[in-house]
């Protein structure tokens, strides 16, 4: 690549102040199956019916993430609509403990820090978002939250992003935002902000890189904590 080539493309990269990140399949993984498994024995449905009613209940799921329904109200249609005799709290622990870390991506994370504000922006819910998000290692490191069910609108819907934006308070040109799902990504480019479709962290850090960003090394990280 030329020199001037990579000034270009340094200089672009320096006007960039923001990163907002997806959680699910980005920061963390999750296996919905693992509800199926863990709600069975609550539920006088055998398993093949189960995951139907389970399935079928996709739009009360929906409505719970968009902020319509109250943690005590999805609850109680969760149980009808699935045949679940089930304490609240067994419930909750089924229902939520289903994220694994992607490690590339924390490790991402932490060396961003250091030189750029960081948003997470997630389609999610209230217990999704107490007993899963709000607990993993990194969550302390974002500046901003924006919670499809307190925006009461979900990605790709604009409402969301606007509010993303507006806490980092930084213009759409200066923020990156990372999914991996295409069709946000493409509303975020459709507002002007840099979109990356998340595939691993380590390839997403090798994209960066390549643009400019300043990543610090790991090492680095790790002096400063």
């Amino acid at each position: 690549m030329c020199l001037s080539a990579a000034r270009n493309r340094h200089e672009y990269f320096m006007k960039i102040s923001a990163f907002i990140f997806d959680f699910g399949n980005v920061i963390c993984s999750f296996d919905a199956g693992l509800i199926v498994a863990r709600t069975q024995r609550y539920s006088s449905l055998p398993a093949d019916e189960l995951l139907a009613a389970l399935r079928g209940a996709h739009p009360i799921m929906r409505d719970y993430e968009t902020g319509l329904l109250t943690s005590d109200e999805f609850f109680k249609r969760m149980c009808s609509a699935c045949r679940l005799s089930v304490r609240k709290e067994d419930f909750v622990a089924a229902y939520t403990r289903i994220f694994q870390p992607i490690e590339s991506t924390y490790s991402l994370i932490r060396e961003l820090k250091p030189h750029y504000k960081l948003g997470l922006l997630s389609n999610t819910n209230e217990w999704h978002f107490e007993y899963g998000i709000k607990t993993v290692e990194v969550f302390p490191l974002f500046d901003t939250v924006t919670l499809s069910y307190e925006v009461k609108a979900m990605k790709p819907a604009r409402e969301i992003y606007d509010d993303a934006l507006r806490k980092l308070g930084v213009p759409p040109a200066e923020c990156v935002y990372i999914d991996d799902l295409e069709e946000n990504v493409l509303a975020a480019q459709e507002l002007g902000m840099q979109g990356f479709l998340f595939r691993t962290g380590d390839a997403l850090r090798e994209s960066l890189k390549h643009l400019g960003a300043r990543i610090s090394s790991s090492s680095d990280v790790r002096g400063r904590t």
